[in-house]
C-alpha cells in the first residue's frame, strides 16, 4: 500500500542524508588536508512506474558519491625544496614501495605533494606513497615515454653523491705592454730545448702567469703561461706548460711539462689576430691510462695521477668581442681568468623547477639534475577511484594515463616549495549542514506522519 512505501521513502530519505552528512564532515575535517578534493553526496530519486494508475507508490532517494578531483585548490607556500604542488591540471605519479616493484604493486596518483626524504633517501609524501620521475642521464638527457612505467623510478636523494668538474674552457683577459724592450734571449729562443725555453726557467719571460685548472676527478692542476716579446712586430712568444712537469707525460716537439707552443699575434689596433695566432687553442689531454706511443705535439696526464682525458678550449679573444688579450701601450697585466669546472663538493640539498626537473646542489656550488617528476594526465579525472591518503586509482571512467613532461600537452607545471590546499569552501559545507540536517528532520516527520496513518487505519477495525 502507499502508506508502506512512503515509509519507505522517509527510511531512505534518512539512509541518504546521513550519507550526505557524512560527506560533508569529511569536507570540514579535511579543510587543511593537502591536496585533498571535496566530496559531495548526489540525490537520485527511485521513481517506479505508474503509468496512469491513479495510485501512486514513492520510490524513495539514494545517493552515489562523487568527488571534485580535477577541481584545483589554492597554492600556498610551503616550507621545503620538496614541498611540490602542480599549478594546472595533472597527478603527480606515486607508488607504495620504492624498490623491488612487481607487476602487482600499486600504481596511483596524487595531488598531494608535501614530499621528504625517508630513512633510505626516497621522497614520500605524509601518507607513505613515493614519488616516481624520470632519472637525468649523465649527459644531462631525460628519456621520457608517455606510458611506460618501466622508465619511471623512485626519487631517491641519498644516491646523489658528492661531484666534481672537469675544466672544458678557460679564457683569459689581459693586456701586454706594445713597448715591451726584446729581450736578448729572444735571438736564440727555442720553445723545444730545455737551453733556450721559458717553461725551464732558462729564458725569463716578459709576462708569466699561473692559471688553476680542475681534472676529472676535481684536482687541482696548475698551468703557466710564459709570454716573450718576439723580434717580430706584434707578435709573442708563448709556452703553455704544467706544473710540476711530472704531472704530465709529453710526445716529441714538447720539453719541460709544455703542452703548447707558439706564438699570439696582434693587429696594429692592437687587438687579437687569430689568423697569425699559432698558439694551439684546443688542449687535448689523453688520459693517465693511455697506453699508446705519443705522436708529435700530444700529451697526457702522468700514470701516477690516475685521472681521465679531456679537452679544454683557450679563449684569449676576438677582434669583434671585447675582453681577451690586448697589446696597448700599458703594463702588461692579467685582468682576469674564467675557468669552468670545480673541485670536489658534497651534495648540499636539491632545488625543483617549473618543469619538474629535481637539482642536486654541491657545496661547490655545481648544480646537477638528477630526475624529472612527470605529470600525469587523463581524459576525465573525476572517473579516478579514491584510495586512501589522498590518492587516486585508474578506473575505465577515467581513461588509461599518459606521463607528460610538465607544462606541456594537457600537464601544469610543478611549483617547488608550494603545496595545494583542499579544495573544500567552508562557507558552502556549512550552508549544505544546515539543509542536510533539515532534510534529515523533514524524513523523520515522514516516517511518524506514515505510522499515524497507519495506526488510524488499524484502530478502524477495533
Amino acid at each position: 500500500m502507499s502508506i508502506n512505501s512512503a515509509l519507505w521513502a522517509g527510511a531512505s530519505g534518512l539512509l541518504a542524508n546521513s550519507s550526505a552528512l557524512a560527506a560533508v564532515s569529511d569536507n570540514i575535517a579535511n579543510v587543511n588536508t593537502v591536496g585533498y578534493k571535496r566530496a559531495s553526496a548526489v540525490f537520485s530519486p527511485m521513481y517506479e512506474s505508474h503509468g496512469v494508475s491513479s495510485r501512486y507508490s514513492s520510490g524513495g532517494v539514494t545517493t552515489n558519491n562523487r568527488f571534485q578531483i580535477s577541481t584545483g585548490g589554492l597554492l600556498t607556500p610551503g616550507t621545503s625544496p620538496t614541498d611540490l604542488a602542480i599549478a594546472g591540471d595533472g597527478f603527480f605519479v606515486v607508488r607504495p614501495v620504492a624498490s623491488n616493484v612487481n607487476a602487482t604493486d600499486a600504481v596511483l596518483f596524487t595531488r598531494s605533494g608535501s614530499f621528504s626524504a625517508d630513512s633510505q633517501g626516497n621522497l614520500r609524501n605524509d601518507a607513505g606513497l613515493f614519488l616516481y620521475g624520470w632519472p637525468v642521464a649523465a649527459d644531462g638527457t631525460v628519456t621520457t615515454n608517455p606510458s611506460d612505467l618501466s622508465s619511471l623510478e623512485a626519487i631517491n636523494l641519498s644516491s646523489i653523491g658528492g661531484a666534481a668538474e672537469a675544466t672544458t674552457s678557460v679564457g683569459i683577459n689581459g693586456n701586454l705592454q706594445a713597448s715591451q724592450a726584446v729581450s736578448a734571449a729572444e735571438a736564440t729562443y727555442n720553445p723545444a730545448a730545455s737551453a733556450t725555453n721559458m717553461a725551464s726557467g732558462t729564458v725569463t719571460p716578459d709576462f708569466q702567469r699561473s692559471i688553476q685548472i680542475y681534472d676529472s676527478q676535481g684536482g687541482a692542476r696548475t698551468v703557466t703561461l710564459s709570454i716573450l716579446k718576439s723580434a717580430t712586430a706584434n707578435q709573442w712568444h708563448a709556452e703553455l706548460h704544467v706544473t710540476p712537469t711530472s704531472d704530465i707525460t709529453t710526445g716529441s716537439g714538447l720539453v719541460d711539462g709544455q703542452i703548447g707552443t707558439g706564438t699570439i699575434a696582434f693587429d696594429a689596433q692592437g687587438e687579437i689576430d687569430l689568423t697569425n695566432t699559432t698558439l694551439p687553442l684546443t688542449l687535448d689531454f689523453l688520459s693517465s691510462t693511455n697506453t699508446g706511443a705519443l705522436g708529435a705535439n700530444q700529451f697526457q696526464w702522468a700514470s701516477g695521477t690516475g685521472v681521465a682525458g679531456q679537452s679544454i678550449t683557450l679563449d684569449i679573444g676576438s677582434p669583434t668581442q671585447p675582453g681577451g688579450m690586448t697589446q696597448y701601450d700599458s703594463p702588461s697585466t692579467l685582468t682576469s681568468t674564467q675557468v669552468n669546472g670545480s673541485a670536489f663538493g658534497t651534495f648540499t640539498g636539491v632545488e625543483v623547477d617549473n618543469d619538474g626537473f629535481v637539482y642536486a646542489k654541491f657545496s661547490n656550488g655545481i648544480i646537477r639534475k638528477t630526475y624529472q617528476v612527470p605529470v600525469a594526465s587523463f581524459v576525465n579525472p573525476n572517473g579516478l577511484n579514491v584510495e586512501a591518503g589522498g590518492a587516486y586509482s585508474v578506473t575505465p571512467d577515467s581513461g588509461s594515463y599518459t606521463f607528460n613532461v610538465p607544462g606541456t600537452a594537457a600537464a601544469g607545471t610543478i611549483a617547488s616549495s608550494t603545496l595545494e590546499n583542499s579544495n573544500v569552501d567552508l562557507a558552502t559545507e556549512f550552508t549544505s549542514l544546515i539543509t542536510t540536517q533539515r532534510a534529515y528532520s523533514a524524513s523523520s516527520k515522514i516516517i511518524t506522519t506514515a505510522d499515524e496513518m497507519l495506526d488510524e487505519a488499524i484502530r478502524m477495525k477495533r
